[in-house]
């Protein structure tokens, strides 16, 4: 199955942002997610999780070049169940794929939604 593609809400320097309603979570083997165009250092991922076990979010290792530190492979996170949490900023030498992408994997049965925030690189 495809990624499902998490689109930015852009964050503005000393201003209030509406709370992005995110995209739903694709669990599950062969599915995931991936953000297009992705600028890891100024990316802040939100992950809700409704259910109420805790669940695994992994970051995909990038892809060699561009990812010079690919080789340090994956990073897990777990939301608690009924939780949320923000993960990022992230490395681009770890996690860019060679389309300048990045690729999120949900575990099976992870419900509710991410998004991501991209954080404005001055005021």
């Amino acid at each position: 199955m495809a990624r499902t593609e998490v689109p930015y809400t852009n964050l503005v320097a000393n201003a209030v942002v509406a709370a992005p309603a995110g995209t739903a979570l694709n669990g599950g083997v062969g599915n995931g997610h991936i953000i297009e165009r992705v600028d890891p250092e100024l990316t802040v991922l939100f992950i809700t999780n409704t259910d109420t076990d805790p669940h695994d979010v992994v970051l995909k290792a990038g892809t060699y070049p561009p990812a010079v530190a690919a080789g340090q492979g994956d990073v897990t996170f777990e939301i608690d169940g009924e939780d949320a949490g923000y993960f990022g900023p992230f490395d681009s030498s770890r996690h860019m794929q060679n389309d300048g992408s990045a690729l999120i994997d949900i575990e099976t049965g992870h419900t509710g939604t991410i998004a991501a925030l991209r954080v404005p690189r001055n005021t």
